[in-house]
């Protein structure tokens, strides 16, 4: 029986290869679900700061219980998406098929998830000790969302010490700096 070619059979298929492909799409889609998790808890209780403080903390200055369970999910769900991440990219180094641009390629995103992990882990210390009970930091790129847990409304102070780690740590500007309170 005679094989049947598809029109540009040879074309991307044959230069890149399936597998490379199918790698390629995975890590496509692990980032889009790191970047997906990083709006998600970005949105989430938004504190406006108009100068004069922080507001929209709990209205009877209040903790609930579910802001426990909103940190621990957090910091979960955050870590599961990295693994994930970190999972597709290690299959992409294990393969034998793989380019060596789309190795390079993993390794040089593999080496920024590891830094950004250092760095988040840094700031979210340094936040705690200034007194905050917790504190969730996200990194993306030149942008960064702290969610802190705390029972009063943020004075400028609390900003200014939250900005200043954040810029210390991970070199991103004030002005790109989200602060959420939970």
């Amino acid at each position: 029986m005679a094989k049947i070619k598809f029109k540009g059979e040879d074309g991307i298929f044959s230069k890149i290869g399936k597998r490379n492909l199918l790698i390629l799409c995975a890590v496509l889609l692990i980032g889009g679900a790191v970047v997906l998790n990083y709006f998600l808890f970005s949105g989430q209780d938004k504190v406006d700061y108009d100068g004069s403080g922080m507001t929209d903390a709990e209205p009877d200055g209040e903790s609930t219980p579910t802001t426990d369970t909103y940190f621990s999910a957090a910091l979960l769900s955050r870590d599961q998406a990295r693994d994930e991440a970190l999972a597709v990219l290690q299959t992409v180094l294990d393969s034998e098929d793989a380019l060596e641009e789309t190795k390079t390629q993993a390794l040089t995103d593999i080496s920024r998830i590891a830094l950004e992990i250092e760095k988040e882990a840094n700031i979210e210390s340094l936040i705690r000790a200034r007194g905050f009970e917790d504190c969730i930091a996200v990194l993306s790129g030149e942008n960064a969302s702290i969610i802190v847990k705390s029972e009063t409304e943020l004075l400028q102070n609390h900003v200014a010490q939250i900005s200043e780690i954040v810029y210390e740590q991970a070199g991103v500007l004030p002005a790109n700096v989200k602060i959420i309170c939970k």
